[in-house]
């Protein structure tokens, strides 16, 4: 238990997040971040995929964080950080469907986090 607040859903960040996913699925289909203002989770699936299933990806990076170090170890834990990224309050998610039948799912988060050097909590 990390001991954060609960995001709060904001239709803001979802109409944000929706766009981008629909523009990612109009595209080649492939996984390429935005840099906009916004922290950014971005998962693919093949077939349905929902927003849950993507965050529940995310939070199974937990095992490769090392809060002592902040540090990744085996792995990515990026998205795991953001999910958790105690001065975020915000979450706006979006769902793409790929002409080749695969699900992008894009969440943003506001404030951003994951600044290096920055503990997520």
């Amino acid at each position: 238990m990390v001991r954060v607040k609960p995001l709060r859903w904001d239709f803001a960040l979802a109409v944000v997040a929706q766009d981008y996913a629909n523009q990612l699925a109009s595209g080649p289909c492939s996984l390429e971040h935005s840099s906009g203002p916004y922290g950014e989770n971005l998962a693919m699936g093949g077939g349905e995929m929902s927003a849950a299933q993507a965050v529940a990806m995310w939070i199974n990076e937990k095992s490769y964080y090392d809060y002592y170090s902040n540090s990744c170890h085996g792995s990515a834990c990026g998205h795991y950080t953001q999910v958790v990224w105690r001065g975020s309050a915000r979450l706006g998610c979006g769902k793409g469907m790929c002409g080749n039948g695969a699900t992008i799912i894009v969440c943003n988060y506001d404030p951003a986090g994951n600044y290096i050097g920055t503990k997520p909590y």
